[in-house]
């Protein structure tokens, strides 16, 4: 740009030098012959025209290419604007694109989230899940009416009818055990046929039957593999509204036996059987569940003057039960009856008496989050013996004077608190107790060693580190009296650790 300027002032001075020299080349031509001086003079203004000529072509390619060079910047910036246009829209269409990628995966991912996954195994047309929890107890038991026998039930868990009487002779004992005999496994199998859901289920611990102590090596031995038998204790089929084969019986409300380290808890206070049955379950309403059921029957009796309990197996008629369950946001409750016939053979003659029972089960939530809870449990009956507290008082007694059956009324009741603490820490109070009312035929003496009364109360607390672990420690006060007024009691302190899944 400032050689274009120089170049111009000089052309200016030319311009200016040519005006004035013109006159003078024309008086040249015009005189017939020049000086020297004035030859030089006009070679010298011929020379600065060439030169203004030249300044003059030079100026104008130098527009030229001025102009050129505008128009190649123009043509660039048109360029360069129309290309990033292009990657604008170019970018603008892959970030549409990807929006779009990332709505419908975020929509496949929320219809697979929103879908259940089935747990468990598939096995043609049968899925299969495993589930249960290992548990492991410690005891240490005070007995203040004598010993119970190692490897029993009165040792596993708290069953009254075990309690030790105190006598003039006996003696108080003290034991400690540990075990892992309640830990328990099942199955649940769910098979779709012809447009209906069939459901098998099938349960088993190590607690139910009793392991007979044998050898050093055999099983049931705590001296060395502590070997128990797997039993069962639930196998059923359930097709639409009918259930078939081994569950609980339907007079028993279970949702209401409160949380213990023990076995069951609330031993004599809670109707407890698990049997064969046949079972037809419907929805009356959205809050209504009547259950009816016959059940496999078991008559146990026992003979005047000897308290033992007999298995009679010969009974003619099915056990009848039904339940209707109320459920709502605040809690639930049931009612159950039973009916069932007691029978006994003598010399092949069939001795019977009618049984009848009535049992309410509740339990009310204490929050929202229903961690808290109060449940209760109360039960009458006659001849119904064995389907409370674990057959702590018999169906019927057997007068061996008058070939009859004598009638047997119990009664038993459970009230617990289950208190939630916080989230992972609860705590749970338990009472329980039954009683037993034997028919005025029969002599004071005759039934002197059968069982009259139990009770019980325990306060335990749980905690949940995490969501599969339950560790517990509780303390249970029992006491069992014989119709002649002797008395037993049993202080049991006892931890478990529980791994659920």
């Amino acid at each position: 740009m400032t050689l274009f300027r120089g170049k111009a002032r000089a052309m200016a001075v030319l311009l200016g030098a040519s005006a004035l020299a013109a006159p003078v080349g024309a008086m040249a031509k015009a005189a017939p012959a020049l000086t020297a001086r004035e030859a030089a003079l006009l070679a010298r203004l011929e020379k600065l025209e060439a030169e203004v000529s030249q300044l003059r072509a030079d100026a104008a390619t130098a527009r030229q290419q001025q102009g050129e060079a505008v128009m190649a910047a123009q043509i660039a910036a048109q360029i360069a604007a129309q290309s990033a246009n292009t990657q604008a829209s170019a970018a603008a269409q892959i970030a549409q694109s990807a929006a779009q990628e990332a709505k419908a995966t975020g929509e496949r991912v929320a219809a697979v989230e929103k879908k259940p996954v089935p747990e468990g195994m598939r096995v043609g047309a049968t899925n299969i899940r495993i589930g249960g929890f290992l548990k492991f107890n410690a005891e240490y038991s005070h007995f203040d009416g004598g010993a119970v026998a190692t490897n029993t039930l009165g040792r596993d868990f708290y069953l009254p009818q075990a309690i030790p009487v105190v006598t003039p002779t006996s003696r108080s004992s003290t034991d400690t055990d540990f075990s892992a005999k309640q830990t328990r496994i099942w199955l649940n199998l769910d098979t779709t046929v012809a447009g209906h859901t069939v459901r098998g289920y099938l349960e088993t611990d190590f607690q139910t039957t009793a392991s007979a102590a044998a050898n050093v090596t055999g099983g049931g031995s705590q001296r060395t593999t502590n070997g128990y038998t797997l039993a069962l204790r639930r196998a059923f089929v359930q097709l639409d509204k009918w259930t078939f084969g081994q569950d609980w019986t339907t007079f028993q409300n279970t949702a209401v036996l409160p949380e213990s380290t023990d076995f069951v808890g609330a031993t004599e206070g809670t109707v407890f059987v698990r049997q064969p049955l046949v079972r037809y379950s419907t929805p009356l309403s959205k809050v209504a569940t009547l259950h009816v059921s016959v059940e496999n029957p078991e008559s146990a009796t026992a003979n005047a003057g000897a308290a033992a309990l007999v298995e009679n197996g010969t009974d003619h008629l099915p056990d009848f039960a039904a339940r209707l369950n109320y459920m709502t946001k605040r809690g639930e409750i049931s009612f159950a009856a039973l009916g069932r016939q007691v029978r006994t053979e003598v010399s092949g003659a069939g001795l019977t008496r009618a049984g009848i029972g009535g049992s309410v089960a509740g339990k009310i939530f204490l929050n929202e989050k229903r961690a808290s809870d109060l449940r209760f449990s109360a039960t009458y009956g006659q001849n119904i013996g064995r389907y409370v507290g674990l057959n702590f008082a018999p169906d019927a007694v057997f007068v061996a004077a008058t070939n009859s059956l004598a009638d047997v009324r119990v009664f038993a009741a459970l009230a617990a608190a289950r208190i939630a603490i916080t989230p992972t820490l609860r705590v749970n109070v338990i009472g329980s107790m039954q009683s037993a009312d034997y028919d005025g035929s029969l002599s004071p003496t005759a039934i002197a060693a059968y069982n009259k009364k139990a009770w019980s109360g325990a306060v335990n607390m749980f905690y949940s580190p995490v969501k599969a672990i339950d560790l517990g420690i509780e303390y249970r006060h029992g006491q069992r009296e014989l119709v002649n007024g002797q008395k037993g009691n049993i202080d049991r302190l006892e931890f478990a650790a529980r791994y659920n899944f």
